[in-house]
């Protein structure tokens, strides 16, 4: 192949590599890009005429019709490249089209045949077989991607007050990964009101939302026209919006009087309970770290109570506030009483429906959330991603059903792997390269390692005030931050329980 003719699947491998990271958006590394489209021709090696599909894909700028270009789909839907995991039509669609998409933005063609949705054993990755859609409720009015702004800038002033408005920056310390995604308050629409949550009673069904139901199709309307924006090759993963109007600012009125909702198919709405089991007396109780040290005792809040407010003032706790300026420490330094000092009228915890969390940030300063939840929502890993959430911000943080189906999954997972683990150890799987089973127990050791407490992590929550972690601050845990919460969520623990007696996770026994 000479270099300015196109390859064919005939070609080598190198050959076609370079070709393709000729087109590539940039948005990515171009480690990252380099080593997904690796993977991919590898994968298509044997498929020529998908190879073919690709490259005629690619090189055209989709100008020329082409087939659906496929790799089979894994157990969680994801594919890991160079340690990041993401959905596959999503990375290669931000390889060679749109560097800055979201998972929620994709919408496949007509005629594709595999495409991500139809849930095949197949996945189409083919980034001409979908099309970019913009989806309802953020603002991008005040959008703006500064992509030479110094990472130093996050953490310049950490007690500077966290209000957006007009320019947002995205940058990163470095530039493989997004490692903190960030949730300023969104400017939501009039034509639904927000009834005040002390009103709401623990046994209401949830109210349908945005984040709930990202995967379902909904037409735009007269919705305001939205877009979450991303910039991968910068490290942070940004959503932006104008602060809402006409809001008040004395005492807990800071936040929009009013907040859009997706229109819904009635049925999800009134899902019945995952579980018969009668509801937990408290709804989930709430420990208070400084650095790795819990100071205070646990704070549990009564089911009766499905909102619960954490600030930093003095009342003394009870019901439906757990005060923690009134919490002593005698091992308190001086840069954990100053970043107490802002912690302010803290956080609302909301629990929804059958338990389903939401958080609205009250203080003056921005709260870091580590949820799997909104890791899942930004095609993350678990525990991969720091969330940012800023004042006036009030968004999901936890669903009960998606947090279910993964503790059932992953139990399923680590109880197949220990006992496919036992019977190679007993040498009843013979294979390639295996003496005696010892191979191919190893290979399954890691799926066999999951335990109670990694089960366990699912129904958690954890919070820091002010000071946030991770690559783009000086503390690399949640540890090292100076006040922190943590959050059982006792619905799900009540759930796991029920799992766990359905399919016991027990170390492999010794055969007689």
């Amino acid at each position: 192949m000479s270099i300015t003719n196109t390859p064919t699947s005939n070609d080598a491998c190198l050959s076609i590599v370079h070709s393709l990271m000729c087109h590539r958006q940039g948005g990515e590394s171009e480690t990252f890009a380099k080593r997904a489209i690796e993977s991919l021709v590898k994968k298509l090696k044997e498929k020529k005429d998908e190879l073919d599909s690709l490259i005629t894909a690619i090189t055209t700028n989709g100008a020329h019709p082409s087939k659906c270009v496929t790799i089979q789909r894994t157990l969680d839907g994801r594919l890991q490249v160079a340690g990041r995991k993401g959905f596959p039509h999503v990375i290669y669609a931000r390889l060679w089209r749109w560097p800055d998409l979201h998972k929620n933005e994709l919408k496949h063609v007509k005629y594709c045949q595999y495409a991500f949705d139809l849930k095949c054993d197949s996945v189409c990755v083919n980034p001409y077989h979908y099309e970019r859609v913009v989806s309802p409720g953020i603002d991008l009015s005040g959008l703006t991607i500064q992509s030479t702004a110094p990472s130093s800038l996050l953490v310049k002033d950490e007690y500077g007050h966290d209000y957006v408005e007009g320019q947002q920056s995205i940058s990163s310390s470095d530039g493989h990964s997004i490692q903190t995604i960030q949730h300023p308050p969104s400017n939501r629409s009039s034509s639904e009101s927000y009834s005040n949550p002390s009103l709401l009673a623990s046994s209401e069904p949830s109210t349908p939302n945005a984040s709930s139901f990202s995967s379902i199709p909904v037409p735009s309307t007269s919705q305001p026209t939205s877009l979450l924006a991303a910039s991968h090759g910068e490290g942070l993963l940004q959503i932006a919006s104008v602060p809402p109007q006409g809001t008040q600012q004395n005492g807990f009125n800071a936040q929009p009087a009013t907040y859009h909702h997706r229109p819904v198919h009635n049925e999800l709405a009134f899902q019945p309970p995952i579980s018969n089991h009668p509801a937990p007396e408290y709804w989930c109780s709430i420990a208070y770290f400084e650095m790795d040290v819990q100071v205070g005792e646990t704070f549990k809040v009564p089911s009766n109570c499905p909102i619960v407010t954490v600030d930093g003032y003095v009342d003394p706790s009870g019901g439906d506030r757990f005060c923690l300026g009134q919490l002593s420490n005698v091992h308190r330094t001086e840069a954990i009483e100053r970043a107490r000092l802002h912690i302010g009228k803290g956080v609302q915890l909301e629990c929804k429906g059958e338990g389903d969390v939401w958080v609205r940030c009250l203080s003056d300063h921005a709260v870091f959330v580590q949820s799997y939840y909104l890791d899942r929502e930004a095609g993350r890993a678990p525990g991969d991603a720091v969330h940012k959430i800023y004042p006036s911000a009030y968004i999901k943080v936890f669903d009960l059903r998606q947090c279910h189906r993964q503790m059932q999954q992953q139990a399923a997972t680590a109880q197949a792997a220990a006992a496919a683990q036992a019977a190679a150890v007993a040498g009843n799987i013979p294979g390639p390269g295996s003496v005696g089973g010892i191979a191919p127990a190893i290979s399954l050791s890691a799926a066999a390692g999951i335990g109670v407490d990694d089960l366990r992590r699912l129904c958690i929550l954890r919070m820091s005030f002010v000071k946030g972690w991770g690559p783009d601050y000086p503390r690399q845990s949640i540890k090292e931050t100076p006040c922190w919460i943590e959050i059982h969520l006792h619905r799900a623990l009540q759930l796991l329980d029920e799992v766990l007696h359905t399919m016991p996770i027990a170390d492999p026994q010794p055969l007689d």
